[in-house]
């Protein structure tokens, strides 16, 4: 949630300095989220082994 928050935080102020004719300021706001961003490595899990049951 945080994450979220802060990534609009950010458009809103580079949307500011971009209406306020500073483009080159909002351009070099939206470059710097996109370098901070990182990717989250997925580890895998072992999967269960999942059966059916058979007739008893």
């Amino acid at each position: 949630m945080k994450k979220i928050f802060k990534k609009l935080e950010d458009v809103y102020t580079a949307a500011a300095y971009a209406e306020a004719g500073e483009h080159e300021t909002a351009r070099e706001i939206i470059r710097e989220e996109k370098r901070t961003q990182k990717r989250e490595q997925i580890t895998k899990r072992p999967r269960t082994q999942l059966r059916a049951r058979g007739k008893e």
